[in-house]
Parts: C-alpha cells; structure tokens; sequence
C-alpha cells in the first residue's frame, strides 16, 4: 500500500530562501539518490513573519521510507554537507532560533492512485 510522509516546518522569513536552496541543493538530491519520490514542496505566508513550508513524499511502503532514510542517515558525504551547513548559519542551537517548529506524519490516500496526477508516467 503507497503512503505519503508530510514533512512540515513553521520558519521566520529571514531563513526561507537559505532553507529552500539547502533544500534542494544538499536534502533534496540524497533524498531521490536513495528512491525518495517527492510529490511536491510548497509554502505560505502566515501573518507572524514566519512561513510555512511543507513537502509531501510519496513512498511504496513504511519499510520503503525506513530503508530510504536509513540509507540517507548512513550516507557520511550528505551527513558532512548537513553538518557543513548548520556550521554555516550558526549551529543547530542558533537555527533553533528560526525554526519554530518542525513534524511529520504519513497519509494514506481515500482514492485509487489511478485517480490522481500521481498515476501520470514522465
């Protein structure tokens, strides 16, 4: 059965475009190397300077996710360019100060895959 991960985070703006180009620059390239299929990463503007940015993944199985991430937690280059960045901006206590607040849960679809976009071949 496919299932979806919702990754979500709530990020003052001052952060947003260096965390979208981390995003697809260092996260996002491990994350397809090791099968990852990312649905889509959006955002919106709440009314407090901070932003919300969400990403649905599509994967075939828990197991699928839990080997995907085992893979990208083992893989020292990625862990070396994620550790290079928060050095970067200032630690992870320093990020904390800017990313208010991050989670994540799995979906399951209502419909037939085949009624989606998703079911669309490149």
């Amino acid at each position: 059965m496919m299932i979806y991960r919702r990754k979500r985070y709530q990020v003052d703006t001052s952060i947003v475009e260096e965390f979208n180009n981390h995003f697809n620059n260092t996260l996002l390239p491990t994350q397809l190397k090791y099968g990852s299929r990312l649905v889509g990463r959006w955002m919106t503007e709440n009314n407090d300077d901070r932003v919300e940015i969400f990403a649905i993944w599509q994967y075939d199985s828990y197991g699928d996710y839990e080997r995907i991430e085992s893979n990208v937690r083992n893989d020292m280059e990625h862990v070396q360019r994620v550790q290079s960045w928060f050095k970067k901006m200032g630690g992870r206590e320093k990020l904390k100060e800017v990313f208010h607040r991050i989670d994540e849960d799995f979906l399951e679809s209502t419909v037939p895959n085949e009624n989606t976009i998703l079911s669309l071949k490149k």
